[in-house]
């Protein structure tokens, strides 16, 4: 006569031991590893873009701490600072941001002092925005801080290495 089979615990232990064994079950090395191999990564340039970014911003956020600003921020400001009357829908399109935030963003920048809306010269439907005295003063100093965080971060390349990481990065984006 066939046995009757396992009872219920030890199904149970068989189920969990098998689950442990089988193919989806990974061994732990029996060393720990001594360097971890970022090959494959490295290959990537979504990862290496990433770290680039990661370390620069690191940076970034520190010394525009005094001005206030996030990156975005930053890169508002400086667009209006260089394009005096520029739309929110331009911006929105040049930094590839959905229009509530930037309308929030603006908000935020009148209730600081730093940036104005006017009539647009050729569109009356449109405002173009202008940075006050205090928006300009932030930026010249804001810029200045920016250019030299740049050349800090990049002070391993030539200014040849420096050029060409620019118009390969843009060649992806642009």
């Amino acid at each position: 006569m066939p046995s009757p089979g396992p009872g219920p615990r030890q199904a149970m232990r068989l189920r969990s031991s098998a689950a442990k064994s089988g193919p989806k079950a990974r061994t732990m090395p029996e060393q720990g590893i001594e360097e971890v191999d970022t090959r494959y990564l490295e290959s990537l340039i979504g990862y290496n873009a990433r770290r680039a970014a990661l370390a620069v911003i690191e940076v970034f956020l520190e010394r525009m701490a005094p001005y206030g600003l996030k990156p975005v921020d930053f890169s508002t400001l400086s667009l209006i600072t260089h394009n005096p009357g520029i739309t929110a829908r331009q911006l929105c399109h040049t930094l590839g941001l959905l229009p509530p935030n930037m309308v929030g963003m603006v908000n935020a920048f009148e209730r600081r002092g730093l940036v104005e809306r006017r009539v647009h010269p050729t569109d009356r439907r449109a405002q173009g925005l202008y940075l006050t005295e205090a928006g300009q003063a932030l930026m010249t100093k804001a810029e200045q801080t920016a250019s030299a965080l740049e050349q800090d971060v990049a002070h391993k390349l030539t200014a040849q290495q420096q050029k060409t990481l620019m118009a390969l990065l843009q060649k992806i984006y642009l």
